[in-house]
């Protein structure tokens, strides 16, 4: 008997689980801080820096203490701060030149496994991403990776950010199915727990770089989820699809 036998939709989180999005952002730092008269400064810590602005920006949306702003223009206020906090010159970039590197997050590479697994899902299920990223990043994201989504979905139609509860059911309306007919896949035990607190089904794939080499967090599964896999091909293994 295959997994998530009532499931119908696959959603997944992206930054992470879809993509590396620490070697892409770096490598783009990496080719603009020369420029800036920056190029000592090391562009993984930056990555890691611009990221870690990443959940209280989002934060101050789901709080209510700001409206609902799309992911691209958080980031682009993040990028900001965090260049002027480590000390680079900003009045050495012109706006294009900072547009061009906030827009990294559109760039960026998936894992190995992911375009062949995602294809073999998507035999058997509806896939979409259920990403904090916004419509236009995750759009340009798929058309240069070659993600085979069937539709661009997440923060930005749903007008939440995860964890909170309407980021899935939201998603869940759009499609027209109930909550347990949904199903996300994601490498962070967290967004997991979420997702299953609002009805969801849970798939949990791990990613044990995504932090570089020496991450310590969700290396494993935390909970009982409804499926663990090594990576998307097993994933579409495990449930039929392959």
């Amino acid at each position: 008997m295959t997994a998530l036998p009532g499931v119908k939709a696959l959603v997944f989180d992206v930054f992470g689980t879809v993509v590396d999005w620490r070697t892409g952002v770096a490598r783009e730092l990496a080719a603009f801080l020369p420029a800036m008269g920056a190029g000592h400064l090391d562009p993984f810590a930056l990555a890691d820096a611009w990221r870690r602005r990443y959940q209280p920006a989002m934060e101050e949306c789901r709080s209510g203490r700001r409206p609902f702003t799309r992911l691209d223009v958080l980031h682009r206020e993040n990028l900001d701060a965090m260049l002027r906090e480590n000390g680079v010159d900003l009045s050495r970039a012109t706006a294009a030149d900072l547009d061009h590197l906030n827009r990294a997050w559109h760039r960026l590479d998936p894992w190995p496994d992911v375009v062949l697994g995602l294809t073999r899902l998507k035999r058997r299920f509806f896939i979409a991403p259920l990403s904090n990223g916004n419509i236009l990043l995750l759009a340009n994201m798929a058309k240069r990776a070659g993600l085979p989504w069937d539709a661009i979905l997440g923060a930005e139609p749903a007008r939440a950010y995860k964890p909170q509860p309407e980021a899935y059911l939201n998603t869940a309306d759009i499609l027209g199915i109930a909550p347990d007919e949904l199903c996300l896949v994601a490498a962070h035990n967290g967004d997991l727990a979420a997702a299953r607190k609002a009805g969801l089904a849970t798939a949990f794939v791990p990613r044990p770089t995504e932090h570089g080499e020496g991450q310590t967090i969700d290396l494993g599964p935390e909970q009982d989820w409804d499926v663990v896999a090594a990576d998307f091909v097993d994933l579409a293994a495990r449930t039929g699809a392959a």
